[in-house]
């Protein structure tokens, strides 16, 4: 039989107070597993983890290979790029590896797989994460992802190590920023023509008839 621990000790491991966890009893959202002869609460790890949505210690941990492109241009390189992890999860004997392919610039962060892939790992359920290189997760700040991925026990396999000297990383960091900040003055300018036709339709309707 599991064992049970103390609300104490469960409101701590959830990081919060106990009377929190009382409150959430009441509201039906974290109900104890169980009460004592002396109607004191009872709470198990698999129910803290399950609430957590953590997964099981025994559940088969995944390995994800990351592929990316910053435009829909590119998609012959996404093909290129999940061909060369495949060959490389293949001579390193990786067997169920997923493949996650998405199209998005690297400074874009709110993409949607990658946000997904993010919550798998900080939810300790991605074993091993392959890339092509370093800048096809984040296109700057790689080592906190890393350190992201360390903490929750994923180990980070890179098979382009390559690093560029200071002055090539530069150029192409600069580069990133120009595109991008390029990308959305095209578009505010595309929100601004469509909003000046819109006023002015908006007038022409409006104005009254001259006879």
């Amino acid at each position: 039989m599991e064992s049970t621990l103390a609300i104490g000790h469960a409101a701590k491991r959830l990081g919060i107070t106990v009377k929190t966890l009382q409150r959430w009893e009441r509201e039906g959202r974290l109900v104890p597993a169980a009460r004592t002869a002396s109607n004191r609460r009872r709470y198990t790890e698999s129910q803290l983890r399950a609430f957590l949505r953590l997964p099981s210690p025994d559940a088969p941990r995944r390995i994800v290979a990351y592929c990316r492109v910053s435009s829909a241009a590119q998609r012959p390189d996404l093909a290129n790029q999940r061909h060369t992890l495949e060959q490389f999860t293949a001579a390193r004997g990786l067997a169920g590896v997923e493949y996650v392919e998405e199209v998005g610039g690297g400074l874009n962060f709110g993409r949607k797989h990658f946000l997904a892939l993010m919550d798998a790992i900080g939810r300790g359920e991605v074993a091993t994460l392959v890339l092509a290189h370093r800048d096809r997760l984040p296109r700057f700040g790689f080592d906190w992802f890393a350190h992201h991925a360390a903490l929750h026990g994923c180990e980070l396999l890179v098979l382009n190590q390559e690093r560029l000297s200071p002055e090539q990383e530069m150029v192409q960091d600069l580069m990133t920023i120009v595109h991008c900040f390029s990308s959305r003055l095209c578009g505010l300018r595309n929100y601004r023509r469509q909003l000046r036709a819109a006023l002015e339709s908006h007038d022409a309707a409006g104005a009254p008839d001259q006879d």
